[in-house]
This record gives structure tokens, C-alpha cells and sequence, in this order.
């Protein structure tokens, strides 16, 4: 047990999230530390492989995988204050960030948005796409996600309360509407999948468009799944019905949960793109473990002569 002038001198006057009077609390601790730097050590891999691979850079569907593994790399440094810390944000905060910590998840779910339209038009309308759709145009979509939320959360931090308020609401209603498009987006896309893409004749390109289509679905149907308990939540508790209160961060459950998309949406990647994972083991496992390296290299070997004969 860790008495409470201890705490309070470990965290320079913020105290830490439990207070350690029961084995449920060291679990919790334990967990937040383990969740923190498994995201940091997946998403910042997936960062660093898609950086150091010119191949992948040059990819439109690699640029929103680096723009959300980057905003996963951030959320997942922001929970070692978060989730070890008594931190609450919102209204009222307490010992919070100004809600920048949170806003992360903003950044994921623009992008998300923007990376099922390009799918979309990429497998609908191929010419239109890599006639207007350069990978310029891409990377400013995604400055734009940044450069939105950072504009929206400056804005709710210099206004009153009362507008700032409002502002909380308009941003609830607009995500809503961004649930709904990305549910009716997925649908379309699966869709797609099955038909349009059976119709192609086999390619490398029906191959790229397959991979690229399956890890869009897959991401956006567990951002939905982990997210909307934490926005069904907010939304009862806003009109006042009743809804789940937590006593900060770490112990939020429906927070917890959306953060989790911060360690899945890179997971689902590595696992979808063998393009990526064969320039992760290049780039990084492999420094980190060279054993790893030779043994995947040798397991592509085999592959390829067994092609070859074939």
C-alpha cells in the first residue's frame, strides 16, 4: 500500500490514479503500463517502417496508415498520464490536459473517413481517382485532419464555457453523422469487394485493391465496436437519463475501450499487408531480432522457389 503523501510526491502533485488498497488497483496500474507501451511498441513500428520504406511512401493507402499509426504512437505515450494518473477530462476536468490527449482519437476518426472514401473511389473509379487523387493531394487530407482538430479543440479552449459548450454538442451531432456515413461506407465497400472485385480479371493491382479494402473494413468495424459504447454513454449522460460515471481515466471502462483502437487499428494493418509486415521485419524486427529476420527470409525463400517451379 502506498500512502497518500508518498503518491502525491511520486506524481509532483498529482496523484496517482489508484491509491493501491486492494489487488484490483495494482491490476488496473499494471495494466494501464502494459497498454501504454505495447501501443507505443506497435503503432511507432508501424511509423517507423512506413518512414523508412520509400516502396510503401509512395502508396496512397500507406499514407493514412502512417497519419492514424502516428496518432495511435501519441495516444498510446498520452495513457502513462492518463491511465496512471488521477486525471478527468471533460466537464468538469480535473488535473486534465485540455482535453488535447483525447482529441488524439479526433484526429483518427477524420482520417478513418477520408481513407474509406479513397478506397471507394480507388476501386469504383479508377480513372477519376489516379487522374485527380495524387499522393500531394493525400497528404494534404491528412494535414487537414490535424489541422481541423487542432483548430476545433483551440476553439473550445479559448471560448466561454457556455459557447464552448455548444461547440461539445455541434461536435456530438457531427459525430453522429460521421457514425452513420461510415457504417452506410462499409456496407458499400463490402459490397464492392464482393462484386466488383470478383469481376476483375487476377493482378497484382485486383490483389493491392483486395488487401487494401479488407483492413479499411476491418479497422472501421472495430472503431465502431470500441468506440460506440464510450458515445452511447456520453450521450445519455448529456441529456441526463442516467449513464455510467467513472472516478477518473484509468478506471473509465468506455474510455478504455476507445483508446484500445490505438493498439488494434496498427495490429489489423501488420496482420492485412504482407507488404508492410515484410518491411517491418526488414527495418525493424529484424535489427531488434536477427533471428527473426533470417528465419522470415528463409520462409520467403521457400515461397518463391516453390513459385518458381510451379
Amino acid at each position: 500500500m502506498v500512502p497518500a503523501n508518498i503518491t502525491d510526491s511520486i506524481s509532483g502533485g498529482v496523484p496517482l490514479s489508484v491509491d493501491f488498497k486492494s489487488p484490483q488497483d495494482y491490476v488496473i496500474f499494471i495494466f494501464q503500463i502494459v497498454f501504454a507501451t505495447v501501443t507505443v511498441l506497435v503503432a511507432g513500428s508501424v511509423v517507423i517502417t512506413i518512414l523508412a520504406t520509400s516502396a510503401l511512401r509512395l502508396q496512397n493507402r500507406f499514407i493514412f496508415m502512417l497519419n492514424t499509426s502516428i496518432c495511435d504512437t501519441l495516444v498510446g505515450v498520452s495513457v502513462y498520464y492518463l491511465g496512471l494518473f488521477d486525471v478527468q477530462e471533460g466537464y468538469p476536468p480535473r488535473n486534465g490536459t485540455y482535453n488535447i490527449l483525447p482529441s488524439l482519437l479526433g484526429v483518427n476518426i477524420l482520417t478513418f473517413l477520408f481513407a474509406q472514401f479513397d478506397r471507394y473511389f480507388a476501386v469504383c473509379h479508377p480513372f477519376i481517382y489516379g487522374r485527380f487523387v495524387t499522393r500531394q493531394f493525400v497528404i494534404g487530407i491528412n494535414i487537414y485532419c490535424w489541422v481541423y482538430n487542432s483548430a476545433h479543440l483551440l476553439a473550445r479552449n479559448l471560448l466561454p464555457s457556455s459557447k464552448a459548450m455548444q461547440m461539445y454538442v455541434i461536435s456530438i451531432v457531427l459525430f453522429q453523422l460521421i457514425l452513420v456515413t461510415k457504417v452506410a461506407m462499409t456496407i458499400k465497400l463490402y459490397v464492392v469487394a464482393r462484386v466488383q472485385l470478383a469481376r476483375d480479371p487476377p493482378s497484382a493491382e485486383k490483389e493491392s485493391k483486395k488487401e487494401s479494402l479488407r483492413i479499411i473494413i476491418f479497422v472501421v468495424i472495430t472503431f465502431l465496436v470500441l468506440w460506440c459504447p464510450s458515445f452511447v454513454n456520453i450521450i445519455i449522460r448529456f441529456i441526463g437519463v442516467g449513464g455510467l460515471t467513472f472516478r477518473n481515466e484509468a478506471t473509465n471502462l468506455f474510455a478504455i475501450m476507445a483508446r484500445f483502437n490505438a493498439v488494434c487499428t496498427p495490429s489489423v494493418y501488420i496482420w492485412g499487408s504482407p507488404a508492410l509486415r515484410e518491411a517491418m521485419v526488414k527495418t525493424v524486427w529484424g535489427r531488434v531480432c536477427p533471428r527473426c529476420k533470417m528465419r522470415v527470409g528463409s520462409i520467403h525463400g521457400k515461397v518463391d522457389t516453390k513459385n518458381t517451379w510451379e
